[in-house]
């Protein structure tokens, strides 16, 4: 779950925290839960523990061995800002995609009020890092837009929404400060209806405030016969991308020698 992903919007995923727990309806089918829960018990397998929230402190480092430039989604198979991930663990998670500005890190999280919070105080100094964005998933007006706000208020420097899976008509958004906007419907079994009016009224004030828009996909039980074509075209625009030279290969094992396990003081969950 780390070189490459199918993940439309992004190159690799990341995930230095593996689990997570369910907290509002846009998590009711959530594909990183399934796909965990085929291995739970299987021995020595990544998911040996199902989707129970755990630590992987060894996949620290990974980012700074990856010399080609990546788009990173970090924390694909959990959240990073779940509530039982200490904050030190954070903090060394964020140093990491500080060191290693050659990539592009899409941080998304439900928790934005701990995001908020942390971002105004103790990762104040990532927060204006142009390689790194900070996103958070919207799926409705009563979990979703609170979380824009709380999103807004902080001093990122590039600010992005997952509005996926899209559970109804959002209605006007406040488009302020936020540079990229994702939208799909959910996929796989039980997968709950997208109307596309409600991605057209998304897709339109985009276009108004000048914000990126990424149509992902249109979601069902089978979604690739849907495709991802929204009235005739494909909508993949991006933020601006700012990387950085990739440092030479001796400097990057030196940055990644500072994030093995054997070299952290040992934090459990």
């Amino acid at each position: 779950m780390s070189a490459q992903s199918n993940i439309e919007w992004t190159d690799s995923t990341w995930n230095p925290v593996r689990g997570c727990t369910k907290i509002s309806p846009g998590c009711k089918h959530c594909y990183a839960e399934t796909f965990a829960e085929r291995f739970r018990g299987v021995p020595g397998h990544p998911y040996e523990r199902g989707f129970d929230l755990r630590l992987v402190p060894e996949r620290l480092a990974d980012p700074l061995r990856w010399s080609d430039p990546r788009m990173i989604f970090v924390n694909s198979m959990s959240d990073l800002f779940h509530d039982d991930v200490p904050e030190d663990y954070i903090e060394r998670v964020c140093e990491v995609m500080a060191l290693a500005k050659w990539h592009t890190f899409q941080v998304l999280t439900k928790r934005a009020n701990r995001v908020a919070k942390l971002l105004n105080g103790r990762l104040l100094r990532f927060a204006s890092m142009k390689h790194i964005w900070w996103g958070v998933s919207v799926e409705n007006k009563k979990y979703g837009l609170p979380r824009i706000d709380q999103l807004r208020n902080t001093p990122a420097a590039v600010r992005f929404l997952s509005v996926e899976p899209l559970l109804e008509d959002l209605g006007r958004l406040n488009l302020c400060r936020i540079s990229w906007v994702i939208v799909g419907g959910e996929s796989g079994p039980g997968a709950r209806r997208l109307d596309p009016e409600w991605v057209r009224s998304i897709r339109d004030q985009c276009v108004k405030a000048e914000v990126a828009f990424f149509f992902k996909q249109w979601g069902g039980v089978r979604k690739k016969e849907h495709g991802r074509m929204l009235d005739g075209a494909i909508h993949d625009e991006f933020p601006e991308i700012e990387r950085s030279t990739v440092p030479a290969l001796n400097r990057r094992r030196s940055l990644a020698a500072q994030y093995l396990p054997g070299n952290l003081v040992t934090i459990t969950t």
